[in-house]
């Protein structure tokens, strides 16, 4: 096979934050939405259903280290409009104590339909995330490292995890966010597909049921994108440290690059059943990166650490090649050193412990997050 080029971009979604009470701003102005769009440059920002939401939308980049100049830019045109018009920006997949009623959505045709539809579902559905698109190949390759890609998906996430709290409830999850969306239909992994034309014909089945309008209405974990040559990675909570968020789409490169020489070479591994990937999906969502998840290689169940152990390694040759080395070896230090729901949790306990009411600790947390957000912007203090 010869050199395979893939390009990548990033969708990353914020909340929009009061700082003096933590809680979503959720009218806030717009002003905030326009200077985005000002200052997007060769990137995008879009508004999200809900009106507290604001999503970012890098440009097309060729190389990881690319993507991460392409991510602090984005980041920083959403921190310093927000901070401009009184508010703060935060990445994380749920607001800890946000209340989904409190909130204005977006008036657009597409969420009026969705809310007509979906009801409760989709008025609970105060989540946000980080989806990677990556370009290669051809259609029919895409679909094919697609499939084989869904293993890697539940040790992704774990990486990812963001939300734990829900509704001012520590909710026992490290990954809330899963069971919010797992409300909606046509969510979760998608289905063992052989072919590009397999997937076709799905989409026109559901098409002819009037169930969706077109691909882009089937919210698998990972997808091919409608609008784009490229299979997009949706799995993912959002990363409150940006370093976290560059981690997750140079492993999901790496994998991309590896994935596609071992169909070139005939040797793609066994597919697992769907079944045990969704529990180690459940897995990851509840534990984070304190999962022993089952390992589809040899059998019995492996902790985390193992499995990002030996991931960097397989792919060491595929990162050399995509200069992405350093990229990937953060994976152990997030399992080792915990995610942000992790330290979500620790400076609620802590907190707590010292004296705080729920409230005040659960502000702290929301403070925290902010800082975190804005860490490596070059932003002042």
């Amino acid at each position: 096979m010869g050199e395979l080029p893939i390009t990548l971009g990033v969708e990353e979604e914020f909340f929009l934050v009061d700082p003096e009470t933590r809680d979503l701003a959720a009218d806030p102005p717009v002003a905030v939405f326009e200077a985005c769009e000002k200052n997007a440059g060769p990137h995008k920002v879009v508004r999200e259903f809900l009106r507290s939401q604001i999503e970012t939308n890098t440009r097309v980049c060729g190389s990881v280290a690319e993507l991460g100049e392409a991510l602090k830019e984005t980041r920083r045109v959403v921190v310093e409009a927000a901070e401009a018009h009184g508010l703060r920006a935060m990445a994380t997949s749920t607001h800890p104590f946000g209340a989904w009623h409190a909130q204005a959505t977006t008036p657009h045709d597409r969420y009026r339909r969705f809310a007509v539809t979906f009801q409760e579902s989709v008025r609970r559905f105060m989540v946000a995330g980080i989806h990677v698109h990556a370009g290669f190949g051809d259609a029919e390759l895409r679909l094919r490292v697609m499939t084989a890609v869904r293993r890697y998906l539940p040790f992704l996430h774990a990486l990812s995890a963001s939300s734990p709290f829900n509704a001012g409830r520590e909710t026992g999850f490290k990954s809330y966010r899963l069971n919010l969306i797992g409300a909606l239909p046509r969510t979760s992994l998608p289905p063992h597909l052989r072919s590009r034309a397999e997937y076709d014909e799905l989409v026109k089945s559901y098409q002819a049921l009037d169930f969706i309008g077109d691909g882009s209405e089937l919210w698998w974990d990972i997808r091919p994108s409608t609008r784009f040559p490229t299979i997009e990675l949706r799995i993912c909570d959002a990363c409150t440290r940006m370093e976290d968020a560059l981690c997750v789409a140079a492993l999901y490169a790496c994998l991309i690059r590896k994935l596609a020489r071992d169909h070139a070479a005939g040797a793609l591994p066994p597919e697992p059943p769907t079944e045990l990937i969704a529990e180690n999906r459940w897995l990851a969502s509840r534990y984070g990166v304190l999962a022993f998840m089952a390992d589809n290689r040899f059998g019995g169940r492996v902790d985390i650490d193992d499995i990002a152990t030996a991931l960097v390694q397989d792919l060491s040759e595929d990162a050399r090649v995509l200069d992405c080395v350093a990229e990937i070896r953060r994976a152990p230090v997030i399992v080792r050193e915990g995610t942000g729901a992790d330290r979500q949790i620790d400076l609620y306990r802590l907190r707590r412990l010292e004296g705080d009411t729920e409230t005040q600790a659960l502000r702290a947390v929301v403070d925290a997050a902010i800082a975190e957000t804005r860490q490596g912007l070059g932003l002042p203090a």
